[in-house]
């Protein structure tokens, strides 16, 4: 079998341009799903009644659902469903003029919650129960104790998790496509059908993908050398 490079060529400039797209939803999702995932989290750990039972409920629902059947509920029966909302309601607005990206947002959101509140449920039950007590044996507040002393820790240990989790989110985008998203996959998928070279499409959309997932790993672990530079400076070690 003979490629089309001239063919092949042309998708990947088509598939960059769909790049951003792609790092669009996982930013977002990322940036949505995080302080929810840090509550259900901070529930589990400190045992709070309702929330941790629910925390508990919710991770356990959602990481046992694969991302595709989610995709299939949701963007089947949320626009049917507000569609009737909003007519019982007389709300003047035609939610199928919605654009589609941000099911893809809800969708993966809702996800990435259960994901990422293990992720944080595990970074900060590392760290001892000594250092809450004695920021509050000196008078400073629970929020500031998290905020400039177990988080900035914490976040140390989660970064190699972080990292897993983030290019699995953007792996998990090429089912956008789905929704009618025009993401890196769906720009492969359109290209190749035009003149069948499905084999040349799908070659380019590997390559992007392992392109972004690559820089983010590298990203990832430039990051955790900064972050972590304090554990190995002669300050800390004196």
């Amino acid at each position: 079998m003979e490629l089309d490079y001239a063919f092949m060529t042309d998708t990947l400039v088509l598939l960059l341009k769909a790049v951003p797209v792609t790092l669009k939803i996982t930013v977002v999702t990322l940036l949505l799903a995080t302080p929810f995932a840090f509550l259900l989290a901070l529930a589990r750990l400190r045992d709070m009644p309702c929330m941790a039972k629910f925390a508990s409920v919710y991770v356990s629902v959602m990481r046992g659902i694969p991302v595709v059947v989610q995709i299939l509920l949701v963007y089947s029966l949320l626009p049917s469903l507000l569609n009737y909302l909003f007519k019982r309601l007389e709300v003047p607005y035609n939610i199928f003029d919605l654009d589609t990206i941000w099911y893809a947002y809800i969708i993966f959101t809702l996800s990435e919650i259960a994901i990422l509140s293990e992720v944080f449920r595990s970074a900060l039950g590392s760290i001892g129960d000594g250092q809450m007590e004695a920021g509050l044996s000196v008078g400073l507040k629970p929020w500031t104790i998290y905020r400039r002393i177990l988080i900035p820790q914490a976040l140390v240990t989660a970064l190699p998790s972080l990292c897993n989790v983030t290019v699995s989110l953007i792996k998990n985008t090429s089912l956008a496509f789905m929704m009618a998203v025009q993401d890196v996959t769906a720009a492969g998928k359109i290209a190749a059908s035009y003149g069948y070279n499905y084999v040349e499409a799908y070659l380019d959309v590997f390559f992007v993908y392992i392109l972004i997932c690559s820089l983010v790993q590298i990203l990832f672990r430039v990051s955790e050398r900064w972050i972590g530079r304090f554990r190995y400076s002669p300050r800390a070690q004196g």
